[in-house]
């Protein structure tokens, strides 16, 4: 049985019943629930999302209201465990970007790391695992290769 983070890729095409990854996403989460598994999330996920989702089409968003934003975010606090953040994020942060000598958006991906060590997570459910595979001691789950 392990704990499982959720990406934010992951979360938003779960959310959207117009992306037709929605259905494996679906599949993936409700296949890790039957072999023991549990799924989470963390705050940046939250903010990876509400980004995303009230962002607009025409620049890689998708378009929502701020209110059915609040109302799916809502329904994923309820539905996953929350990691919750903490002091000990930071350092992990900085060993691994400094270490991997990542900039820009990859510092994200890389507070997510940060997170999951903290936490002891070792697995991670993500559509983009090129993202990930610098990171050591992560086991990198695609929804198509779960469902």
């Amino acid at each position: 049985m392990a704990l499982v983070l959720l990406d934010t890729n992951v979360l938003l095409r779960l959310s959207d019943g117009a992306s037709p990854d929605q259905p494996v996403a679906t599949q993936a989460i409700s296949q890790l629930r039957l072999r023991g598994d549990r799924s989470c999330i963390t705050a940046q996920n939250i903010i990876e999302f509400w980004a995303v989702a009230t962002r607009p089409l025409d620049v890689n968003g998708l378009g929502w209201t701020t209110q059915r934003t609040a109302d799916e975010i809502e329904q994923l606090l309820n539905r996953f465990q929350l990691l919750k953040d903490s002091p000990d994020i930071l350092p992990h942060w900085l060993t691994l970007v400094k270490a991997g000598d990542i900039k820009g958006k990859k510092t994200h991906d890389a507070r997510l790391v940060a997170t999951m060590q903290a936490h002891g997570v070792t697995h991670l459910l993500t559509f983009n695992t090129d993202d990930f595979k610098s990171y050591p001691n992560i086991t990198l789950l695609h929804p198509n290769d779960v469902a």
